[in-house]
């Protein structure tokens, strides 16, 4: 446990203390892995084996690899050093899980759609953001749609960006609290297919990437804090210019769109808290550490279920966890010093809460190398996979407390399993 952090609620006990045998014997991890997935995986025992052995016991494959050893070998020594580190962990992560990702483009034209008056001083505005990748080829554009939701007043405001449409209500605290939320389209960019991929609209206009669904779905979140953010390269015509206050620029989203969140988060450090909501495998959850009935690599992969999502060969781990140079820990470690909050379900099995809470404490070395302890937080509810309005209200004290200096009451560093995870390094002297 980190040292510093308040608000931490005490250790479970373990279900099955009477049951343990001491000492273990060695265990084929490849062989403990495969069975892990099959029978737990399946999640035909998962209930029987949540109630006698719980939820501190996941398989850990390995150890956390050292976020701060660089390519080649040596170490951070000086936060001057974390800045080329970063620039290489990015590569690696882009070059291995997600796929390679373009700039920015030439231009960004937005069209005003639609206003409606949402009453007392509220506004909703439908605006179609027109991506044009070189002023040199015009003709190769393709549009995503975002909605705006204003709170009442002049700004500038604080903003929520959510990837995917705002289908929980989400604008209605968010603007009684003075927050705009702006959401958009995430699939116009390139669709969410399973058991199959095609190429969407953002990748037939960068041919030369290997950027899967999530990668395409994080860059559209960058573009439209473009527009959010009033670049010059953005030609916004006639179609409203929102006021918002650069210093208060979070971005949310649930499951896989929380995955697009977190990685957006990561590389672009316009957004000053990063919020993914039960993100699980290829978000904040550990590929290292597994708990009960937790997707994997295999099954993110799989050419029946999610490969798109990532880089073409990022399969090749699947089984394979212990070759992996990284884990999650090394994204969420992109965001230090800003802020970030994780919030899951105790009961998302599928989203593995407790290898959730072991790249939280894998990330923290980075934040505490950063003078950034109290920057990364971790919130649970009872419950199961989804992203609730306490979720969301959660995100909202957060960022209050921590950007705005308004006084929050709230658990934002909870570690409710006694797991601990296996963290061999600490941060630089």
């Amino acid at each position: 446990m980190v040292k510093g952090l308040e608000n931490t609620p005490a250790k479970k006990p373990s279900r099955w203390q009477f049951f343990r045998r001491k000492p273990r014997l060695p265990v084929d991890k490849r062989r403990a892995l495969i069975a892990w997935y099959v029978v737990i995986g399946a999640g035909i025992f998962t209930p029987l084996f949540y109630l006698i052995i719980g939820s501190d016991h996941p398989l850990v494959i390995k150890s956390f690899p050292d976020p701060f050893v660089f390519n080649n070998g040596t170490r951070v020594r000086l936060e001057s050093d974390w800045v080329a580190r970063r620039a290489e962990i990015k590569d690696l992560l882009l070059g291995t899980e997600y796929g390679t990702m373009p700039g920015r483009p030439d231009r960004i034209n937005v069209t005003e759609t639609s206003t409606i008056d949402l009453g007392g001083g509220r506004t909703l505005h439908a605006v179609t953001l027109t991506v044009v990748p070189s002023n040199a080829t015009p003709a190769v554009s393709f549009n995503f749609t975002a909605w705006i939701y204003v709170p009442s007043g002049t700004g500038p405001f604080p903003a929520v960006v959510k990837v995917g449409r705002d289908g929980d209500g989400f604008n209605v605290p968010a603007m009684e609290r003075g927050y705009l939320l702006a959401c958009y389209d995430n699939k116009e960019l390139d669709p969410d297919t399973e058991g199959y991929d095609t190429d969407g609209p953002a990748q037939v206009a960068y041919p030369g990437h290997s950027w899967g669904s999530v990668a395409v779905w994080a860059w559209g979140a960058m573009r439209l804090a473009d527009y959010l953010l009033g670049e010059p390269w953005v030609n916004t015509g006639t179609a409203h210019v929102p006021s918002i206050d650069p210093a208060i620029l979070a971005i949310t989203g649930h499951s896989r769109r929380g995955k697009a969140a977190l990685l957006a988060g990561a590389l672009d450090e316009r957004f000053t808290m990063t919020v993914p909501s039960g993100s699980g495998c290829g978000g904040a959850g550990s590929f290292l550490v597994l708990g009960p009935a937790c997707e994997t690599i295999a099954t993110m992969t799989s050419s029946t279920l999610y490969k798109a999502w990532f880089k073409e060969d990022f399969g090749r781990f699947a089984w394979n966890e212990a070759q992996l140079p990284f884990d999650q820990h090394f994204l969420r470690a992109l965001v230090a010093p800003r802020l970030m909050l994780s919030t899951d379900a105790l009961d998302d099995f599928w989203a593995n809460p407790v290898g959730t809470q072991a790249v939280y404490d894998a990330s923290m070395p980075v934040f505490d190398f950063l003078n950034a302890l109290t920057r990364n937080g971790i919130h649970y509810r009872d419950g199961g996979h989804d992203q609730t309005l306490d979720d969301f209200g959660v995100l909202l004290d957060f960022a209050d407390k921590m950007l705005r200096g308004i006084a929050r009451d709230g658990d934002f560093y909870m570690r409710p399993f006694s797991f601990t995870a296996p963290v061999n390094y600490a941060a630089p002297a």
